[in-house]
């Protein structure tokens, strides 16, 4: 892996109901939705060149950033963007079955690691999805513990807490 940005990486920050958000991607797809405070961030040197709202609309970043305002918002519930998330085989495999979690629905790390090939693969899926990188829109924020308890979420469980009663019309933005 390169330690330089490829020379199609770029990245936008923009001002969302959760504070500001970091959105990276690479040629035509997202890679990365990060938090201010993220347990994971990328490595700046990774980041690419900064594009701008105003920029080219066809921008993957640019459509994440209408995209995550129109979910905040409350009139969104599925995302269309290429997506690109760079992990191992296991942590593909897991965040593809966070995909399958609907909105406003929630799925446990034991419901997963099940369906993936046993409940002695808990810790490696909570693990997993622990370091996927497209927040929001790869909805790690739906895994909760089994019984039902908020735990880990590499953007706060606060902001946790939030994007599920925003699925549950609880609260609004």
């Amino acid at each position: 892996m390169s330690t330089t940005a490829d020379h199609r990486t770029r990245h936008a920050v923009v001002r969302s109901a959760l504070g500001e958000l970091l959105l990276t991607g690479t040629g035509d797809s997202l890679t990365g939705v990060y938090f201010e405070g993220h347990r994971h961030p990328p490595a700046p040197q990774h980041l690419g060149p900064r594009v701008e709202v105003g920029d080219d609309p066809r921008a993957e970043v640019l459509r994440a950033a209408t995209q995550l305002g129109e979910y905040l918002a409350g009139a969104r519930t599925v995302f269309d963007l290429p997506l690109a998330a760079r992990g191992e085989p296991f942590q593909q495999r897991v965040w593809h079955r966070l995909r399958q979690i609907g909105y406003g629905q929630r799925a446990t790390y034991g419901a997963i690691a099940e369906e993936l090939g046993g409940r002695d693969l808990a810790r490696a899926v909570g693990a997993a999805v622990g370091r996927n990188p497209i927040s929001i829109i790869v909805p790690c924020h739906r895994v909760v513990g089994r019984n039902g308890s908020l735990t880990g979420y590499a953007g706060g469980l606060d902001r946790k807490a939030r994007l599920l009663a925003l699925e549950a019309n609880d609260v609004l933005f």
